[in-house]
């Protein structure tokens, strides 16, 4: 439940402190003093649609926080929560769960399990398909949780095998698609014969080959002067070889240069062999070429290097290996998930007759108190229909729809487009589903649209009977449904600095009295007070 509602800056509320009870909690006051805002604000809190056109003028953002009180929640074991979210011109959000950072969207589901706001439809969980199933299944009681316990349980073990046999390509056309991609891949790699370090030695040769002309040049060079050295140092030798036997240190000087000599002839071996392999063919660079595209596309393909390709290789091949070899697997899996549907299907088709059953009856209370709240033409039904695909709830698709008036064809429940009208609508049927609906705070907005007298007595009674079972919080101009409050609040205007501001009173016994007197004659007279008193003591 909510406890405490603090809003700054929305609208013409500046600072408005809201302590809530629990039970049915009645919001009345003049027009335009602000109640709508206080809806307004709870809907922001929730995480719905804000525009900056709310915020109080002349201010910069809006606030609210909200404090609750949620009974045997695991999340939060003391039952207190604090959310708050503050909304500035720029259109920046920062929202919190009790201290903690949260986006708009996580808000907004958190707080989805907490409110309803009927009269807001894009709050309301009874709207999406989803929740209506599990509205029915709740009314169903105990008769269907068994079977949906057995149900469930084969549910888990069907998406299981399902997710098995998707991993073991148990279908034949994605396994067969499967092995022509793997062994496409396989020969595309195999029928490469690349060797770990071939990439390296092909960059090699292609770095001398684009680099002939210069190389070639320079080798040239090289022998010729090679040749001229050799000669010069031959001529030295001979002139060193007439004075040698003259002094030892000519004889030393003859073998530095002898060995000089022979360093160079080798040299000059080498160079001359390298001229020799200088050989120009361009086949055989486009030949190199084509080897270094092949590598590099399949290096893109399957790995960054030739030894990452051959590993990823060996990988396919496994894979190939292991695919080829779970057909006995498969065929287990494909016989034990025959078995699942099958118990799947019957226990789907008992649920399904009980959920059918159960919905006339449904029907049929929810569309009695549509009477009682003025809408004798409308109709409601919750459609059960049967579909071939299985899901979490069994085989069926649960959707409820309305005619509101004779003669108009049944459309979904969410598409009505009355606020007033789907107010009564959800109160009807939140009426009937009170003790199975685990949605602690209901708010009631336009409920009170278009009806009078019989009805509005009828609206406040079941309002009340569901603030028996829920935090329920409305909005009303109606005396007869301000009688039935547990706990009524004034909302009305002050003036603060020249400036008007939304304030709150909640009203004790008395002041319940005057106020419904205010809301029925217009002004407050000791006949209209009179019947304020038999309205509530009529309760």
């Amino acid at each position: 439940m909510i406890t405490t509602l603090h809003i700054e800056n929305v609208g013409i509320i500046d600072d408005l402190t809201i302590e809530l009870d629990k039970g049915f909690n009645v919001l009345t006051g003049e027009t335009g003093a602000g109640k709508t805002l206080i809806i307004d604000a709870i809907n922001i809190i929730s995480g719905g649609r804000f525009s900056k056109e709310i915020i109080r003028r002349g201010e910069e953002f809006s606030f609210v926080e909200l404090s609750l009180f949620l009974e045997n929640n695991d999340d939060f074991p003391d039952g207190n929560v604090v959310i708050s979210r503050e909304v500035h011109l720029n259109g920046r959000n920062t929202c919190k769960i009790n201290g903690r950072l949260v986006t708009v969207s996580e808000l907004k589901n958190f707080m989805s399990n907490i409110i309803d706001i009927h009269g807001q439809n894009d709050n309301l969980k009874i709207l999406s398909k989803m929740y209506q199933i599990e509205y029915l299944d709740n009314y169903c009681g105990k008769d269907l949780l068994k079977l949906k316990l057995d149900y469930n349980e084969k549910y888990s073990k069907y998406l299981d095998i399902k997710k098995k046999l998707k991993e073991n390509f148990g279908d034949n056309k994605e396994r067969e698609r499967k092995l022509d991609l793997l062994q496409y891949e396989f020969d595309e790699i195999d029928g490469a014969n690349l060797k770990i370090d071939e990439e390296d030695e092909l960059i090699e040769k292609r770095t001398i080959y684009l680099n002939y002309e210069k190389i070639s040049t320079s080798i040239a060079q090289t022998v010729d002067n090679s040749d001229k050295a050799m000669a010069t140092i031959s001529n030295a030798v001979k002139a060193i070889e007439k004075i040698a036997n003259i002094d030892e240190e000519y004889e030393k000087k003859l073998e530095e240069i002898r060995n000089i000599y022979y360093e160079l002839e080798d040299f000059s071996h080498g160079i001359n062999l390298m001229n020799d392999d200088m050989y120009f063919d361009e086949n055989e660079i486009n030949e190199l070429e084509s080897r270094l595209d092949l590598i590099h596309t399949l290096k893109r393909k399957y790995g960054n290097s030739i030894e990452e390709i051959l590993k990823y290789r060996d990988s396919i091949e496994a894979e190939i290996n292991r695919i080829n070899n779970l057909d006995e697997e498969n065929e287990k899996l494909r016989n034990e998930l025959e078995q699942v549907i099958s118990y799947m299907n019957s226990i789907s088709l008992k649920m399904h007759d009980f959920r059918s059953e159960i919905s006339f009856k449904l029907n049929d209370r929810i569309n009695g108190e549509l009477v009682d709240l003025e809408m004798k033409n409308a109709k409601f039904n919750a459609r059960v229909e049967l579909t071939e695909e299985f899901n979490q709830f069994g085989r069926d698709d649960v959707e409820f729809y309305i005619s509101p008036n004779v003669g108009e064809d049944e459309n979904e429940l969410s598409k009505i487009a009355s606020g007033g009208e789907m107010s009564r609508i959800m109160l009807a049927i939140k009426n009937v589903l009170a003790d199975t609906d685990d949605t602690p705070v209901l708010i009631f907005d336009e409920i009170d649209t278009g009806i009078s007298g019989k009805a509005a007595k009828s609206v406040g009674k079941k309002l009340r009977r569901i603030g028996g079972t829920h935090q329920v919080i409305c909005i009303t101009h109606q005396p007869s449904i301000a009688a039935v409050g547990n706990s009524n609040y004034y909302i009305y205007k002050n003036t603060i600095d020249g400036r008007t501001a939304t304030a709150v009173k909640k009203l004790n016994k008395e002041e319940v009295i005057e106020e419904i007197a205010r809301i029925s004659n217009g002004e407050i007279t000791n006949v209209a007070k009179q019947h304020a008193l038999e309205l509530i003591m009529s309760v």
